[in-house]
Order: structure tokens, then C-alpha cells, then sequence
């Protein structure tokens, strides 16, 4: 009888040390999801696929620099913005990043520019692109704004010769529907509050020096020259219409 009831306290002691180590077990899982999710909630931000090959675009940009441009700028930018936007507990879209930059952190505009813009520019080339757009309404903007396709060409040529240190060259559509060339510093774009010309990018090109030097050198103008071979024009159409 005696044995009996030692077995029974033996087995509920043993019953009650399982229930809570179960119990701990089931706090840490929680917790540990909980975690997870918090993580997820601020890293939100992720690279998307590169459209076509590193070498897709030779040789016009080499396989090389597309790699490097891709994996190590574009991802650290990336990282970088993950990074200070769960440091600073913010939730926001993108495009609400770039429209309130001035709200933030140095760091989250310089990174999430360069998400941005690094994403736009992939999208805005092609392997055996180039040649002219054929819609014949973009055409007419563009003649109506700088003259004809070549003056366009050229001035956008200029914009991004003339861009001190790193930067970028745009094609933007104004608010009130206008065609303009403009230019930003570092990692900025035309959609931030920041921006001294406001409008929606058509057109980017990356004129800081990690995106030709490689290939190029010190040449800017040979890498814009030779990177008319690549726009994807029925990508910057579909822009301009607002697709």
C-alpha cells in the first residue's frame, strides 16, 4: 500500500515538473515567434530579383559591375535601411519614406533612395533595348518639351556629365504634366519632400562611379553614351502614361 502511494506522488511529482517544463517551453516558442514577427514587422524591406543576368547587359555595362552593383550596393542598401528603420521603430511604406524623408534620419534616406532608385534603374534597362520609343504621345512630349529626341538626348547627356560627385540624371513628369531633366545628389530622387524638382520619375540613370568605373574609368560620358543601347523604352512609356 505503502509502495503504491510512493508511485502515485512519484508520478504526479514527475506529471507536475513535465507540465511546467512544457509550459516554459511553450513561453520560449512564443516568445521566440513573437520575435520573429517584431523582426519581420521593421525588416520589410528585401531585393528584389534582377530582371535579367549579370552579363545581360554587356557590353555596354560588363557582368562584373552589374554583379558587385547588385549584390553588395543595392543589398547594402537594403540592410542598411532594414537596419535603421527597426532601430527606429518605423513603419512606412517606401513611397511614404521618400515623400516625408525630412521627418527622418539621415540614414533611412540615403538607404531608402538607394533601394528605390536601384530598383528603378534595373527596370528602366533591358538586354537588346535601346533604339527609339514608338509611342507616338511620348514622342510629342518629348518634342514639346526640348525640341526633338536628340535635343532631348543631349541635354539629358549634359544633366548627367554636370552631376558633381555621385548622383543621379532623371526623366520626370511634373505635377502639372510636364516633361523635365533634372539631377540629385547621392541617393536622393525627384519623389522626396527634400527634392529641389518635385515630380514622377520616367527616366534614371546611376552616374555614381561604382556603376561604370570598371568598365570605364574616370570616361562618365563614353557610360552614358553607351547606356542609350540599354532603355528600355516600353518600360518608360508605360511610366510616362501613368501604367
Amino acid at each position: 500500500m505503502e509502495s503504491s502511494r510512493r508511485d502515485f506522488l512519484k508520478k504526479g511529482s514527475l506529471l507536475a515538473i513535465a507540465g511546467i517544463g512544457a509550459q516554459f517551453l511553450s513561453n520560449n516558442i512564443a516568445k521566440a515567434a513573437s520575435s520573429l514577427v517584431e523582426e519581420d514587422k521593421f525588416s520589410v524591406f528585401k531585393l528584389d530579383p534582377l530582371p535579367y543576368s549579370y552579363d545581360a547587359l554587356e557590353p555596354h555595362i560588363d557582368k562584373q559591375t552589374m554583379e558587385i552593383h547588385y549584390t553588395k550596393h543595392h543589398q547594402a542598401y537594403v540592410n542598411n535601411l532594414n537596419a535603421a528603420l527597426k532601430d527606429g521603430k518605423i513603419e512606412s511604406s517606401l513611397d511614404d519614406l521618400l515623400k516625408n524623408t525630412a521627418k527622418y534620419s539621415l540614414a533611412v534616406r540615403n538607404n531608402a533612395g538607394g533601394h528605390w532608385n536601384h530598383t528603378f534603374f534595373w527596370k528602366s534597362m533591358a538586354p537588346n533595348a535601346g533604339g527609339s520609343p514608338k509611342n507616338t504621345e511620348f514622342l510629342s512630349a518629348i518634342d514639346a518639351s526640348f525640341g526633338t529626341m536628340e535635343s532631348f538626348i543631349a541635354r539629358f547627356e549634359e544633366t548627367a556629365a554636370k552631376r558633381f560627385g555621385s548622383g543621379w540624371a532623371w526623366l520626370i513628369k511634373t505635377p502639372d504634366n510636364k516633361l523635365v531633366i533634372s539631377s540629385t545628389p547621392n541617393q536622393d530622387n525627384p519623389l522626396m519632400d527634400v527634392a529641389t524638382e518635385k515630380g514622377r520619375p520616367i527616366l534614371a540613370l546611376d552616374v555614381w562611379e561604382h556603376a561604370y568605373y570598371l568598365k570605364y574609368q574616370n570616361r562618365r560620358a563614353e557610360y552614358v553614351k553607351a547606356w542609350w543601347n540599354l532603355v528600355n523604352w516600353e518600360v518608360v512609356t508605360q511610366r510616362f502614361q501613368g501604367i
